[in-house]
């Protein structure tokens, strides 16, 4: 509905005054401003593209809608400045053929002070294993309890938490069933943020599973906890996992490759606490402040650009 509302309501106040910026977040479907921005300098935020990946997720009408939607932005967004959140969006932009020169990657921060905590818990003794995230079938969390059951008949004492919730739980925990993993896996829905910190301090390993993400800002809050992950060799994770020192990545959909990765990193407690302690370290260079002063530098750049255009 926001696409149908948006575009009069911008052109309405570029009508009545001067703006030396606008800045349009594409967040799945554009708004495709740079048909009615006239002369006002634009910036557009991506986080990530969909692409086919979308197909995944909902029915092939509302996914081609979605798929026909994002295909436009290589005509119509051409000469127009972008802010990406990793290195991965930008390479997807340049591949649909947009200008690298006119693409600035400014990764995100994070609340280190909310994932800190003065008195964490001890980690579990028997090994256990998380996965967090929505629980929409694209994001693949099938995957990772196909790994885990692999891992539980390594380490039969492992247990393994689901948190997060989404349409997608129904057939998550049918497959749990399936792979005779009801006694061992929690699905814990939501948790309030203390809970979730302190049940994050818990865990050994983080398993993402996902085919594609914009950044990975939950491997990020994870690793403040001192939790290496395991994670698809994807766009977005493959920014946010420093393979082989925050974590380790794996092919996406190899539920073997997963479970070889986490009990190997499970049963090596040397290794397990240079990742853990690599981890902290990697978190901690990540500042929300650091992320608007560079965003507002940016647009500053771009705004004084377009004054002298």
């Amino acid at each position: 509905m926001a696409n149908f509302v948006l575009p009069p309501v911008v052109r309405g106040m570029l009508r009545r005054g001067r703006y030396d910026l606008l800045v349009e977040d594409i967040n799945k479907i554009p708004f495709y401003t740079p048909l009615y921005r006239g002369r006002t300098p634009l910036v557009a935020i991506v986080p990530h593209l969909f692409g086919a990946t979308v197909y995944r997720e909902t029915n092939p009408l509302t996914a081609s809608y979605v798929y026909a939607a994002e295909s436009l932005i290589r005509h119509l967004y051409r000469d127009v400045d972008f802010e990406v959140i990793s290195p991965s969006t930008c390479d997807d932009l340049v591949d649909r053929g947009l200008r690298p020169e006119r693409i600035r990657t400014i990764y995100c921060g994070m609340d280190h002070q909310r994932f800190t905590l003065d008195d964490p818990p001890d980690r579990d003794p028997a090994p256990l294993v998380v996965t967090w995230s929505r629980l929409r079938r694209y994001k693949s969390i099938d995957v990772a309890l196909k790994a885990f059951a692999l891992i539980h008949r390594e380490l039969p004492g492992a247990r393994m938490l689901v948190m997060g919730r989404g349409p997608d739980e129904g057939r998550l925990r049918r497959l749990c069933g399936k792979l005779g993993l009801d006694a061992v896996v929690e699905f814990r829905g939501f948790q309030p943020w203390d809970e979730l910190v302190r049940t994050l301090h818990r865990c050994r390993v983080f398993l993402n599973p996902s085919p594609k993400e914009g950044w990975g800002l939950t491997v990020i809050e994870a690793n403040q906890c001192g939790l290496p992950v395991i994670a698809s060799d994807r766009p977005g994770l493959k920014d946010s996992v420093r393979d082989g020192e925050t974590g380790l990545l794996v092919p996406y959909g190899d539920h073997r490759a997963m479970a070889a990765a986490a009990v190997g990193l499970l049963r090596d407690e040397a290794l397990w606490s240079r990742m853990s302690e690599a981890a902290r370290r990697w978190a901690g260079t990540f500042s929300w402040q650091r992320c608007v002063d560079e965003s507002l530098e940016y647009f500053q750049q771009v705004a004084d650009r377009g004054d002298r255009s």
